[in-house]
Order: structure tokens, then C-alpha cells, then sequence
């Protein structure tokens, strides 16, 4: 096994999600979690919340949609979930949304579907418990 050692620095890391619906989807992600459209088409647009940026495809067709429903899921790590909760709990007649809950790895969390059948973790480090694996 080789290990990378040309210089370089990852500067950042942005999912790129295929889509059924892109309208949908845009308003999906700037109503319940504040992300703002910064390129916008039919086929392709980009959402961003302080820096952090997801990528949105049209997927080619509904084989595709079938192959990422329920199997495509990100995790946002966050600070101040308690006031996201409130918001978003307001959503839980329109979304499936799994309540706040606390896990056993440390952290803070809430689940969202989007519109595709993508699972949202949304966490944060919860106060004092935070566990590392293996101690």
C-alpha cells in the first residue's frame, strides 16, 4: 500500500446528490436548512450555508432516482442544533424527521428524508459527552 505524499491541502468537500425534482429539491434545502442557491439551472445547481456547499444533478432518469433512494446520505455537522431543531420540527407534517436525540458516539442528532431519499444527519458535539472510539 502507498501513501500519498505529494504536498497538498483538501480545502474542501462538497456532496453531489442526483435529483428528481431540482426545484423541489432548492427549496427543500433553503426552507429547512438555509442553504442559498448559488448557481441555478434545471440540471445543475449549487446551495451554500457558511462556506459549505452541496452540488444538485439532474438525475439522468427514474432507474437512477430508484438506485438513490433510501441508499444516499450526508452528514452536516452544526453548531447551535438546539435552534435548528425548533425550526425544523415545524416541517414534520411535510418531511419524515426523526426527533432530537442524543447517540452513544458523542454526538447530538436530528434525521431528515429530502425529497429524493436522501438522509440527512444533522449533529453536533454533545456537551461534555463527546466519546472517542476505542477509549
Amino acid at each position: 500500500m502507498t501513501t500519498v505524499t505529494a504536498p497538498y491541502t483538501a480545502r474542501k468537500i462538497s456532496p453531489m446528490l442526483a435529483v428528481a425534482n431540482m426545484e423541489q429539491t432548492l427549496a427543500f434545502y433553503h426552507d429547512m436548512l438555509g442553504f442559498i442557491p448559488m448557481m441555478k439551472s434545471s440540471e445543475y445547481s449549487i446551495v451554500e450555508r457558511d462556506g459549505q456547499t452541496i452540488h444538485f444533478m439532474k438525475a439522468a432518469s427514474e432507474e437512477v432516482m430508484k438506485c438513490v433512494r433510501g441508499h444516499t446520505e450526508i452528514y452536516i455537522e452544526v453548531s447551535g442544533i438546539g435552534s435548528l431543531w425548533e425550526h425544523v420540527k415545524t416541517f414534520k407534517d411535510r418531511y419524515s424527521i426523526r426527533d432530537l436525540f442524543d447517540r452513544d458516539y458523542g454526538m447530538t442528532e436530528f434525521h431528515i428524508e429530502d425529497p429524493n431519499g436522501c438522509l440527512i444527519f444533522v449533529g453536533e458535539p454533545t456537551a461534555g459527552r463527546y466519546k472517542v472510539s476505542g477509549t
